[in-house]
């Protein structure tokens, strides 16, 4: 597992999954509370209820609460789904189903801001528990070094272009950095498995000061020899051809077999549900099918870092 020759391919492609899922843009909230809707909705029609007889049935005020939650425009709580089954004379493990969906889409979807509403700090500690337990993590990134791997320097500068795009108050950058940096922990646990995928492209992307690039694609080759970690490049010319999962996307982290982290301008996507989970698992075996390992990507990473003059 150190990444060297083809390992790292062939680890992607011997990771085996038994689930099957979405598109990996903004939308994929609001498509995933019709869907939970439109199941309500069905189950209505099959009780032969209509909106009304449902709502009365159910002690709410009026049928405008059926239609808001059948047409997405209100998310039905833990509750709500429970009534709506009663009612509708849904089984037991049916009902079961509906609030395990209705749990995985309430918790679907956070925007920047709320993430960052304590400030920078309390967003990345907040991240830590699914860090810390899992054991098989994949993490691929079109733009930018993934976190786990980044300087404190690379940090640094990550994050405070973040509190400037969101307009946070709280200057808490160096806090924020401190706890990235420990979270790096991880890497050299025994008995963890990281996999890195990285589009070339996101090493020799100028968007901060040479020096900071500098150090930190150096790091990035030194990371590569950690027996934990193995670690991708994805050339620009890489050929893309053979596969429709193999084009760029948004940057996202599979942790084991459990969640799916999709990193958003406006937000984080957080999905939990099995069919969805195995989109991202194909996605990502189709684009280290691509990759180069070992000393293939320590010479990539060494040619970004001779670009850069220093």
């Amino acid at each position: 597992m150190r990444g060297t020759g083809s390992s790292g391919s062939e680890l992607v492609a011997s990771i085996k999954h038994t689930v099957t899922v979405p598109s990996s843009s903004s939308t994929s909230a609001q498509r995933a509370r019709q869907a939970l809707a439109d199941q309500l909705k069905e189950i209505r029609l099959r009780a032969g209820l209509s909106g009304t007889e449902l709502a009365r049935a159910a002690g709410w005020s009026g049928v405008d609460k059926v239609s808001r939650i059948e047409h997405a425009a209100r998310p039905p709580s833990v509750a709500d789904v429970l009534t709506w089954c009663r009612v509708c004379g849904v089984d037991e493990q049916r009902t079961e189903e509906l609030l395990a969906e209705q749990k995985a889409v309430s918790t679907m979807w956070t925007d920047s801001r709320r993430i960052n509403r304590a400030g920078l700090r309390g967003a990345q500690k907040s991240v830590r528990p699914i860090w810390e337990r899992s054991t098989l993590v994949r993490t691929y990134q079109p733009r930018l070094i993934p976190g786990l791997l980044q300087t404190p320097a690379y940090a640094t500068a990550v994050l405070t272009s973040v509190r400037a795009r969101l307009r946070l108050q709280v200057d808490d950058v160096a806090a924020a950095v401190a706890e990235r940096m420990s979270r790096q922990r991880v890497l050299r646990r025994a008995g963890r498995q990281f996999i890195f995928l990285i589009e070339e492209a996101a090493l020799r992307y100028r968007l901060y000061e040479a020096h900071v690039l500098v150090d930190q694609l150096t790091h990035l080759e030194e990371v590569t020899r950690l027996p934990t970690v193995s670690l991708g490049i994805i050339p620009l010319a890489a050929s893309r051809t053979s596969s429709a999962h193999a084009v760029p996307v948004e940057g996202f982290n599979i942790f084991d077999d459990r969640q799916v982290q999709v990193e958003l301008v406006s937000g984080e996507l957080n999905i939990t549900q099995g069919w969805e989970i195995a989109l991202y698992a194909e996605r990502f075996r189709a684009l280290g099918d691509i990759a180069d390992f070992g000393g293939q990507a320590r010479r990539r990473i060494a040619a970004a870092r001779a670009a850069l003059g220093e």
